[in-house]
């Protein structure tokens, strides 16, 4: 039998979008092989997730490659609500105005910086999505504390749908939606790209590339 975290990886991968953004009450969030380490250290919090996916599987991932287009496309269709919690104040104001300009019907019911001087500030946050209850809710926080606030916030009541989102939003706010070239994302090269762009990737990466196989096979035959 495999271990819960592979399993859940697995089945995830398996659900169809429209199954996605019907099911009140779910959060989700996205492992590459930097964060899958991180998910090995904290298997009870990423546990409680209703989803994981991961790359590399049938490679889903919240940017503008994968699942992005797709749910911003079926929020202005649907006439849902989104909120944002993510990046720093000025790349969250930037890239809602990117999403609106793109997505001109899009409803979006609040956003804010995903930076809090305080649990008690990180707790009033949680507190005021779940009275507002937007349809939908993106937290892009860093792995471990977006999956923790995300998890808050169900805790708290939350009855919509949330996602983790990465670095999307910063991403967004510095290259206008599409941060990968295409040239990139046909040739699986986005984790070298962002190496690139970002020099603060490149140490968690290298170590990731390393890592990674020797941790994915040994939890695969010994959990």
């Amino acid at each position: 039998m495999l271990p819960l975290l592979l399993n859940k990886i697995i089945q995830t991968d398996k659900l169809l979008f429209l199954h996605l953004v019907t099911q009140k009450n779910r959060i989700y969030t996205f492992l590459n092989p930097v964060s899958y380490l991180i998910a090995l250290e904290n298997k009870s919090l990423f546990e409680q997730f209703d989803g994981i996916f991961a790359d590399g599987v049938t490679r889903r991932s919240f940017d503008m490659t994968s699942l992005a287009p797709e749910l911003l496309n079926y929020l202005m269709e649907s006439r849902k609500t989104l909120y944002i919690v993510a990046s720093g104040q000025e790349q969250v104001e930037c890239s809602v105005r990117i999403f609106q300009e793109q997505y001109p019907e899009l409803r979006i019911a609040g956003f804010r910086n995903g930076y809090f001087s305080s649990d008690a500030e990180m707790n009033k946050e949680a507190s005021h999505i779940v009275e507002l209850n937007p349809d939908f809710l993106i937290v892009g926080m860093g792995a471990l504390m977006q999956e923790k606030f995300l998890l808050k916030v169900k805790k708290m009541g939350y009855q919509g749908i949330g996602f983790t989102c990465g670095g999307f939003v910063h991403q967004t706010a510095m290259n206008r939606m599409h941060y990968y070239p295409n040239w990139v994302d046909k040739m699986n090269l986005r984790f070298v790209y962002r190496m690139y762009k970002e020099k603060h990737t490149r140490t968690r990466y290298l170590q990731a590339a390393f890592l990674f196989p020797v941790r994915f096979i040994g939890e695969r035959i010994f959990g």
